[in-house]
């Protein structure tokens, strides 16, 4: 069985908190995408926009494109995590409260400890599985004030989809072992951009143009959470076990949680700060026994 070879030195960390602090505030982005711009077409213009954005920087760089297994890798990652994931969950989250979709999102390192498991990439370790479902929990209780309610099933079933088919393609990304992160992402978002053009046209949205202030979320999805935190994900699959890069997942809501304290001044429920310590004992726990685990 593969595994993933061993990486040393603060880099891999940096870049696994540029992701959690990154996408800690794209859920929030989503939303205001969604108040002005149909929510799949908005999607749609954020992967092209980015797609474009990659190309440019893999030619400034002179960086080489990927061929062979690492193209395939690179466009069902892109079929999987653009053309499916991310617009299930923009559609969805549309009618779900960010908290909700959260909870579902957690699932996403069991999920890949699941799909690594079954792909041959990684052993499912007991720890690992427990710290996964420890997290769950932990995030059910930092956003249990927001969690009551009734909702469409279909919005609900669909946020859980997004989050097991990202959870999927984290998994088909790994198997582009040396790719470049700039030219993968260049091929995955521009699949995923036109996937959901058509999902767009399918389900009768308006497909204007953005005008405005709606470029304003549109441009910061596709800087930030495109460009600096997907290609920081695509290299830091290269270097650490899928698993336990998948735990960035349930950072991201604590980091979600210290950004509205610190930029909206709001001042977190007694079980919301529970359940964040929660959390990152769950995935210290988890992550710490996995590098134990393969020395």
């Amino acid at each position: 069985m593969s595994e993933a070879p061993r990486a040393r030195g603060a880099a891999p960390w940096l870049a696994f908190g540029l992701c959690c602090s990154i996408w800690g505030s794209t859920f929030l982005f989503i939303r205001f995408s969604n108040d002005t711009v149909p929510p799949v077409w908005g999607a749609a213009v954020r992967l092209l926009l980015a797609s474009v954005l990659f190309a440019l920087l893999t030619r400034m760089l002179r960086a080489p494109w990927p061929k062979g297994a690492q193209l395939r890798a690179s466009l069902a990652f892109g079929v999987v995590d653009f053309g499916v994931s991310l617009p299930l969950l923009y559609w969805g989250e549309a009618r779900v409260p960010s908290g909700i979709a959260a909870v579902m999102f957690a699932t996403i390192p069991l999920s890949t400890a699941i799909f690594a498991r079954l792909a041959g990439l990684e052993l499912l370790r007991p720890r690992m599985v427990l710290a996964s479902l420890v997290a769950i929990g932990g995030v059910a209780l930092l956003f249990s004030s927001s969690l009551g309610g009734s909702y469409e099933f279909s919005r609900l079933f669909a946020v859980w989809l997004a989050a097991t088919t990202a959870a999927l393609a984290g998994v088909l990304l790994k198997q582009a072992p040396g790719a470049h992160p700039f030219a993968m992402n260049a091929w995955a978002h521009g699949v995923g951009g036109v996937m959901c053009v058509v999902a767009s046209r399918l389900l009768g949205e308006t497909q204007a143009w953005p005008a405005g202030r709606s470029w304003i979320p549109i441009l910061y999805l596709a800087t930030a959470g495109s460009l600096g935190a997907f290609a920081a994900f695509a290299w830091l699959l290269q270097r650490w076990p899928v698993t336990r890069a998948s735990f960035i997942a349930v950072i991201v809501p604590v980091a979600a949680l210290a950004l509205g304290a610190a930029v909206r001044h709001e001042h977190p429920s007694p079980a919301a700060l529970a359940g964040a310590v929660v959390i990152l004992g769950a995935v210290a726990t988890g992550i710490l026994g996995d590098l134990h685990a393969r020395r």
